[in-house]
């Protein structure tokens, strides 16, 4: 367990580690002024997403996840921040063709910037993950890239507090546990 353990965290930070912080600003300062954002993600993806969600709503965000049944019409000027490792998920490509449409900022968090969400990103964060395929069996499937995307979104977190003057008292009064 601990080699696996180890393993795990190496090549997650070894993802992070890759990833231009220029892009990084960019889905902040999109995300601290979108009038709405909406994210969407398929499986262990998209529970990536709901707890990032979670999280913005805390911060004061206006924040829907496509899919829920109350969630609204996405419309001009709406950020929608998609999450697929390859990038080729039919339905995360397919919102993120619609919604491109109708003239949203779509945000594509994907293992390629080349795959067809990669493409029909306005923003596109990438995270290169190994491709070790002896060490596959320890962190398999979409392991490495799903806890990389919730520490990432995580590491975002206090940037987007620091931008909309938020602190952790704030976030606290709108956390689920005091409704």
């Amino acid at each position: 367990m601990k080699e696996t353990t180890v393993y795990i965290l190496e090549e997650v930070k070894r993802t992070i580690e890759r990833v231009d912080e220029a892009v990084i600003d960019e889905i902040v300062g999109t995300l601290a002024s979108a009038p709405k954002i909406f994210i969407y993600g398929v499986g262990r993806s998209g529970l990536v997403g709901e707890a990032f969600a979670a999280r913005l709503v805390q911060i004061g965000l206006n924040v829907h996840f496509i899919g829920d049944t109350t969630t609204p019409i996405v419309e001009k000027g709406h950020v929608v921040l998609i999450i697929s490792n390859t990038g080729e998920t039919m339905s995360a490509v397919q919102t993120a063709n619609i919604v491109r449409r109708i003239g949203a900022v779509v945000i594509g968090l994907t293992g390629s910037a080349h795959s067809k969400l990669g493409i029909a990103s306005n923003i596109v964060l990438e995270l290169v993950q190994p491709r070790d395929e002896q060490k596959k069996r320890m962190a398999p499937l979409g392991t490495i890239f799903e806890l990389s995307s919730m520490v990432i979104l995580d590491s975002m977190v206090p940037l987007l507090m620091d931008r909309l003057h938020q602190d952790e008292a704030s976030l606290r009064r709108r956390h689920a546990i005091w409704v």
